[in-house]
């Protein structure tokens, strides 16, 4: 009788980690067929003045390893479709 309750106490906290698991995996939520080049975003760095070092999909999103125009180092995430960016972080 006792089982029971724990089962479904552990079914239900599996789902709410799976799910949010879900939820934190993309950031960025674009349909492949939407997603611009890669190189037309480090095209648009480079002409913005940034050092490219290597850009990735990371979260559904381009994720850039580079130089802004600052010259500080920075990893910054791009949506795929707008080149908008999304968040960044200066090394």
């Amino acid at each position: 009788m006792l089982k029971q309750p724990i089962i479904l106490t552990a079914l239900g906290l599996l789902a709410t980690i799976a799910a949010g698991n879900l939820y934190a995996s993309d950031l960025c939520h674009v349909a492949e067929a939407d997603r611009q080049p890669i190189g037309a975003l480090q095209s648009k760095l480079e002409s913005d003045g940034w050092k490219v070092k290597t850009i990735k999909v990371d979260e559904g999103c381009y994720e850039a390893y580079a130089l802004n125009s600052e010259g500080e180092r920075v990893e910054a995430y791009f949506n795929p479709q707008t080149f908008e960016l999304i968040k960044s972080q200066k090394d």
